[in-house]
């Protein structure tokens, strides 16, 4: 069974119970920011939150996404059909171990297991433990893929928990995608970030821009920034 959760007045993303989308994958998907004419992979896709965004809002020239999980998988093919999507692949696999052909990718986006499996409780459901834990693919698996999958000059965006940034930024420059731009993300701004989000950049030259915080709310409410993002 699945549901059905509206993007835009046009577009029906398809999720269920086990592969559902937070406010972590809308940042991302602003924060990539895909060009016209690039082309995309989402890689640990769940249920393809990320790269139907990005097909949304820019007029890509292709998007792959990948994702090892049956039920999400499915459920992206639904996706797809019900909205006639031409130009969105979805693939099936485990990306330790995924046959791809090299440099095929501008951009990569990633919303990875937040988790090492030695911290917190692993979630009694597979599902959840896939999603939240590395049991599956851990961060240097993502980077291995990416600098796989990346042209020269390509970009990596992905999101993580402030406390696994050392780990992030150490797993992209072992493997050439040296980090360029960092963005940490506050509920409010009294509060310490609970995300950060990072690009890194295929061979580039050893430079980070660190921008100022993304807030979301203020003592009014939402702030500005977060509802654009949200297309409020």
């Amino acid at each position: 069974m699945f549901e059905v959760e509206k993007l835009a007045d046009d577009f029906e993303l398809c999720i269920s119970k086990n592969h559902r989308f937070g406010t972590d994958a809308f940042l991302l998907a602003d924060f990539a920011k895909s060009k016209v004419q690039e082309a995309v992979w989402d890689i640990c896709a769940g249920c393809g939150i990320i790269g139907f965004l990005l097909f949304l809002k820019t007029a890509t020239k292709s998007i792959c996404a990948v994702e090892i999980q049956q039920e999400a998988v499915n459920l992206m093919n639904c996706t797809v059909a019900r909205n006639r999507l031409v130009g969105f692949e979805v693939k099936q696999g485990d990306i330790r171990n995924l046959n791809v052909l090299p440099e095929m990718a501008d951009l990569v986006v990633c919303n990875p297991p937040y988790k090492a499996t030695s911290s917190g409780i692993l979630n009694k459901k597979e599902s959840a433990a896939i999603a939240r834990h590395e049991v599956l693919c851990n961060i240097l698996d993502v980077c291995k893929l990416t600098s796989r999958l990346l042209k020269v000059g390509g970009r990596i965006c992905l999101s993580q928990r402030p406390e696994r940034l050392v780990d992030t930024l150490v797993a992209m420059r072992t493997n050439k995608l040296e980090p360029k731009r960092l963005r940490m993300v506050c509920s409010k701004p009294h509060k310490a970030p609970w995300l950060f989000l990072v690009e890194g950049r295929k061979c580039g030259k050893s430079f980070l821009k660190v921008e100022a915080p993304l807030f979301l709310e203020n003592e009014s409410g939402f702030t500005l920034e977060s509802l654009k993002i949200y297309g409020k």
